[in-house]
């Protein structure tokens, strides 16, 4: 089993330069996935400010991290610790989908044992 020892960026949305970015090494997954993924992120920033991330570990769990600019006192990360917790308990069947999609193309497990693992 050939497994990524990396953590990779899947995507992230920075308020700061209002810029949001998507990992082209994912392009395969569908758009309607890549369009809701850029929802979150931006929708994020728009409310808590900072840089907002979600991330791959080499385990094929997904990450979902949040981080502000030293100087920045409109961030708060009270808020920003509640809103990712929101966000993985809303967004679950995304995360479990997109942690298999990764575990099977990057890691090259195997879908049956995964799916028999649920």
């Amino acid at each position: 089993m050939a497994m990524s020892e990396e953590r990779i960026v899947l995507c992230g949305a920075n308020a700061y330069d209002k810029k949001y970015y998507f990992n082209k090494q994912f392009e395969r997954i569908p758009e309607s996935i890549q369009n809701e993924l850029h929802i979150l992120c931006v929708l994020f920033t728009e409310e808590v400010g900072g840089i907002f991330t979600i991330v791959f570990e080499p385990d094929g769990g997904v990450s979902l991290e949040t981080d502000a600019e030293e100087n920045d006192v409109y961030y708060d990360e009270i808020s920003s610790g509640l809103m990712v917790g929101e966000v993985r308990r809303k967004r679950k069947e995304l995360f479990r989908s997109l942690s298999l999609y990764y575990r099977v193309l990057v890691n090259h497990e195997d879908i049956s044992e995964l799916l028999e693992e649920e």
